[in-house]
């Protein structure tokens, strides 16, 4: 069986490892964590990169430092992981859902100026499949009624808009390192802050409120109670892992991308004769083959196609159920306008295999095998 996913591993991380158990430095904000929180700054331009647990508590970071509270209001697509609203939910926002458009899966901007009302705080943009949102769009929204900008770009990282990284867009931007992301330590997260503004609370609320990071600095000479946080760290072991993938960052792109572009090329006939649809990426978006899908012509076709390609041997898996069809989504939120296309084409979503060492024969094998089935 083809696996659909297999964690990235380029060889070397367990030296890496090893070295964070010999530097006798475990708990969090060590010298791998600032290596890797030095490389996304660097790299994405960001004002600060806070390495965390999860990408869910990056978001939950963003929620704090954007002080939503009870009533306030939270627009994002329904099209998401859970986590993109629990964040906001956990600090009694209402959240209200908007449409997708059917091309990338990405947030409306047309539906999201339609959701907007005087309680609206925040909008939380995601990049799904690592393929931009219209962030020009989304921005200007953002400065014309002075709200807060969160990029949920969990499975963006390398991917640009317009020349921009992800993340480092918006007011602030979350990463995350799962193990079913292009770049892993098994869990794991990051926060980017790119208002200046608030990077010294920022640093307060990952070490659990108090000033640590100013202590560890010279800043103050004891560190106390300061605000509200939790234990937004991400352990040194994780860290180091992660510091071996971030090196190695463009040899996983670029294989990543090899993989993305012969799927593409071996199903193009199919797109073409419009049995299946591909992935979109518009002309200003540069993606980083986090996801390579395709679009059934409904939901029981989509259940027929999974199950024939288990029979030839590869693991192929839908994705979301929209957060507003859950109990949960009714009960902290609620979907603003027309389900145009939220609900149809997420059962439309089918993802095929695609990881770090996916072989070129595995990727024809599943490109033949689909073929077969539209033949029969």
């Amino acid at each position: 069986m083809i696996p659909f996913n297999k964690p990235c591993n380029i060889g070397t991380e367990h030296e890496a490892i090893k070295q964070a158990m010999n530097q006798q430095k475990l708990a969090g904000n060590g010298p791998f964590a600032e290596k890797c929180s030095q490389w996304m700054e660097a790299r994405l331009g960001c004002e600060k990169a806070i390495l965390t647990p999860s990408c869910t508590a990056a978001l939950e970071m963003t929620a704090l430092l954007a002080e939503i509270g009870e009533g306030d209001e939270v627009i994002m697509p329904s099209y998401t992981f859970v986590s993109t609203a629990n964040a906001f939910v956990l600090r009694g926002a209402d959240i209200r859902f908007v449409d997708v458009t059917p091309g990338t899966m990405n947030i409306d901007p047309d539906q999201t100026a339609n959701a907007i009302t005087s309680r609206t705080k925040a909008i939380v943009v995601v990049h799904y499949a690592g393929v931009s949102c219209d962030m020009d769009r989304i921005m200007e929204l953002a400065e014309k009624h002075h709200l807060w900008v969160i990029e949920d770009a969990a499975q963006a990282l390398m991917s640009s808009y317009r020349g921009k990284p992800l993340g480092s867009i918006g007011h602030m931007g979350t990463f995350s390192f799962h193990e079913t992301k292009n770049y892993t330590c098994g869990e794991g997260g990051a926060l980017l802050v790119n208002d200046p503004s608030l990077i010294e609370r920022a640093e307060i609320l990952q070490e659990k409120g108090t000033d640590r990071s100013q202590f560890l600095k010279g800043v103050v000479d004891k560190y106390t109670w300061r605000d509200i946080g939790s234990s937004f760290l991400l352990s040194e072991l994780n860290a180091a892992y992660l510091s071996v993938q971030l090196d190695h960052a463009e040899k996983i792109n670029a294989n990543r991308i090899r993989s993305w572009n012969n799927y593409q090329k071996g199903l193009q006939e199919l797109f073409d004769q419009e049995m299946l649809e591909g992935p979109h990426i518009p002309e200003d978006c540069e993606h980083n083959a986090h996801m390579f899908y395709i679009k059934t012509k409904d939901g029981q076709e989509r259940s027929r196609l999974i199950a024939y390609l288990k029979e030839q041997g590869v693991m192929a898996v839908p994705h979301y159920v929209p957060l507003h069809s859950s109990d949960a989504g009714k009960r902290f939120g609620s979907f603003i306008g027309e389900d145009r296309w939220t609900t149809v084409e997420s059962e439309r979503i089918l993802r095929l295999p695609l990881y770090y060492g996916l072989t070129e024969k595995d990727v024809d094998h599943g490109i033949t095998a689909i073929h077969k089935y539209f033949q029969k």
